[in-house]
């Protein structure tokens, strides 16, 4: 974690790969960081198969309290995430993201 940042009461940071947070990062309460995915095929979650996919929150980022940032996300520098936001991809430099991405998709 770079200098100057903050990360607020009862967060997560799921660390079995590399977690990158920048300088002057501000992560909001109960804000949850995901590194741990387990495979999409039944058969290969059945038998226990994880993997892991680093996180990098770059410089100046705000995540707003009960924020779940997923596996292999990164949040690009200077970048808002809104209190409550599931982010489910890469955030370009500067974004304003909120809300819940999940959708059904079948």
């Amino acid at each position: 974690m770079g200098e100057e940042g903050f990360l607020n009461f009862n967060c997560s940071v799921l660390d079995n790969a590399p977690v990158t947070i920048g300088k002057r990062v501000m992560i909001g309460p109960n804000t949850q960081i995901y590194i741990a995915a387990h495979d999409l095929d039944p058969v290969l979650r059945a038998e226990g198969m994880e993997k892991a996919l680093a996180v990098t929150i770059e410089d100046d980022v705000w995540i707003g309290g009960g924020a779940i940032i997923l596996p292999g996300v990164t949040v690009g520098i200077e970048t808002i995430v809104g209190a409550g936001s599931v982010v489910t991809k890469d955030v370009p430099a500067g974004a304003r993201v909120l809300g819940n991405s999940a959708r059904k998709i079948n």
